[in-house]
């Protein structure tokens, strides 16, 4: 019994000691946790300049510089007049009926007529010889512009006056604002500048509308207050007998007897351009006239194409 306990006691021990004996495991090791990395913040666009054009479109009515295209003062035309370090004379002035402001020191001054830098000199020149002040320094804006029309008569779709924008504009932007050219309309548009004080009537300008439309003419011409644009009735002529199309046509200046067989489609099967007549009226009364390929037509001429014998 005694044996048996001492054994049980050794076992015992020699257990213990294993269990000493062995190395201790290794705990796995805790990796330090790095420190939260911050996220960069969103920065801000930059800030933008904001946005300029290179030009300005001058607002109707708007001020404009003294400089502007040789701008010839009018009546009803409101002045913008600025005398460096001088607030007395320093404002807006309205162009009466007369031509004429009326400013402090200077009672009336006749401006109609003249340029903006023309009326800066005017208006320097008075003060100095006035003696009101030693150097005058002047500067003149158009601060509103009187009304300026342009008439357009004629065959176009909404005849009348058409403001000007500024202080001109072209043939084209005139027919434009007044609704284009009707279908009756000729294919030549007149243009008649009013004579100035003293001077004789210009000559109306004849202007070709194909070539105006398409850029090759008018280029030229600019219109401005009191201007005229007349769009005639379109001139006609006839042309009957052997032609594809016969009927009326538009005649352009310069129109020959050929061309005028081309508009109405060229000669029939059995038509010739040989023994060609032209019905004309010649002071009054109708005649009969040969013409050939090369003659030019009329107005209301009747051009009349034969048959072919064979």
């Amino acid at each position: 019994m005694r044996t048996n306990i001492l054994s049980s006691f050794s076992f015992a021990l020699m257990l213990t000691g294993a269990l000493h004996a062995q190395p201790p495991q290794s705990q796995p090791q805790q990796q330090p946790t790095p420190p939260a990395t911050q996220q960069p913040q969103p920065q801000p666009p930059p800030t933008q300049p904001p946005y300029k054009p290179e030009f300005e479109i001058p607002r109707e009515g708007a001020a404009r510089p003294a400089s502007a295209e040789g701008y010839v003062i009018g009546a009803q035309d409101n002045l913008s007049i600025i005398v460096s370090d001088e607030a007395e004379l320093t404002g807006k002035f309205r162009v009466d009926t007369d031509g004429t402001i009326s400013m402090p020191y200077l009672s009336r001054v006749p401006l109609a007529g003249l340029s903006l830098a023309e009326a800066q000199v005017k208006i320097a020149t008075m003060l100095r010889d006035g003696q009101f002040i030693r150097n005058p320094q002047v500067r003149i804006e158009v601060d509103q512009f009187k009304s300026r029309n342009v008439l357009v008569t004629g065959e176009v779709r909404t005849p009348g006056k058409v403001t000007l924008p500024g202080s001109a504009m072209s043939v084209l932007e005139a027919l434009a604002l007044a609704g284009s050219p009707t279908n009756n309309a000729s294919n030549e548009v007149i243009v008649i500048h009013p004579p100035k004080p003293g001077e004789q009537s210009p000559e109306p300008i004849t202007i070709n509308r194909r070539d105006l439309e398409l850029g090759r003419a008018g280029r030229d011409i600019t219109l401005q207050d009191g201007d005229i644009v007349n769009v005639p009735v379109a001139k006609r002529f006839y042309i009957s007998g052997f032609v594809k199309n016969p009927g009326s046509y538009v005649l352009d200046t310069g129109t020959t007897v050929s061309q005028a067989i081309v508009l109405a489609g060229g000669l029939a099967e059995r038509g010739t351009d040989r023994r060609i007549r032209i019905g004309r009226v010649v002071n009054g009364q109708t005649v009969d006239l040969p013409a050939e390929l090369g003659d030019k037509v009329q107005a209301n001429d009747e051009i009349k194409i034969r048959a072919r014998f064979f």
